[in-house]
């Protein structure tokens, strides 16, 4: 039944054509395809070289809405900043406590990692473990800090991690289709904005070279970069 709907839905999207990105989420949440609450997610080509350190685009953004989904937060760290953590609203919070059943009991019911950046040698025990998933702290997306209680104030609210991957495609979830769409537009152009700020120096030409909002279980719908970035770009 999934497979009719789904072909139901691609055909009211023109694969020939660029929508604007206010079209184009529009059909994605007017194809909605399963029963769920899908997540709409935004698939953003750029025209950098990834094996080149310098091009390697990486950041993080709060989405004005939120992503619709809750994220269970580990906080490693020690002292006072364990107690800023708890109060913060961290799920789990603890040091080389928490390392030593990641490294010996595999445990990753957690969503997100924040650090503080004295226990960040001790992490490094468990970076084959976390880093394969996504899951390593990192001071370039706000997850190897001090300031424990913004960073998960940050998480909670909705803040999402993006990077480029070795194909020179950011992938990144923008929020569910029920939230209709107006707020996922504003998420869009949040997400946009950022990895247009991201944009390195040495990256020449058009820096957005295509960009697609997607569904879970609904087809892709491409959007015209220009018209996408135009107010990023401003």
């Amino acid at each position: 039944m999934a497979g009719k709907k789904y072909r139901e839905a691609a055909k009211r999207v023109d694969s020939a054509r660029r929508y604007s990105l206010e079209e184009a989420i529009g059909l994605v949440v007017g194809n909605k395809v399963a029963k769920f609450d899908e997540t709409a997610e935004l698939a953003v080509r750029l025209n950098v070289d990834p094996r080149q350190a310098d091009q390697n685009v990486r950041g993080a953004v709060v989405l004005p809405n939120g992503t619709g989904r809750t994220i269970r937060v580990l906080v490693l760290a020690k002292g006072e900043k364990e107690r800023e953590a708890r109060e913060a609203g961290a799920d789990f919070v603890g040091g080389e406590d928490l390392i030593k059943r990641i490294q010996e009991e595999n445990w990753l019911d957690f969503d997100r990692v924040i650090a503080t950046p004295d226990i960040m040698g001790a992490v490094g025990r468990i970076g084959k473990i976390l880093g394969p998933r996504g899951l390593m702290p990192n001071p370039r997306v706000g997850t190897v800090t001090f300031d424990v209680a913004r960073a998960v104030g940050e998480v909670k609210a909705g803040k999402v991690d993006y990077r480029v991957d070795k194909a020179g495609v950011v992938h990144a979830p923008i929020g569910k289709l029920s939230f209709g769409e107006a707020k996922l537009t504003e998420n869009a152009h949040a997400l946009l904005d950022a990895i247009v700020r991201a944009k390195p120096a040495s990256a020449k030409g058009n820096y957005i070279r295509s960009v697609a909002i997607s569904a879970t279980m609904g087809p892709g719908v491409r959007v015209d970069p220009a018209a996408a970035t135009r107010t990023a770009a401003a």
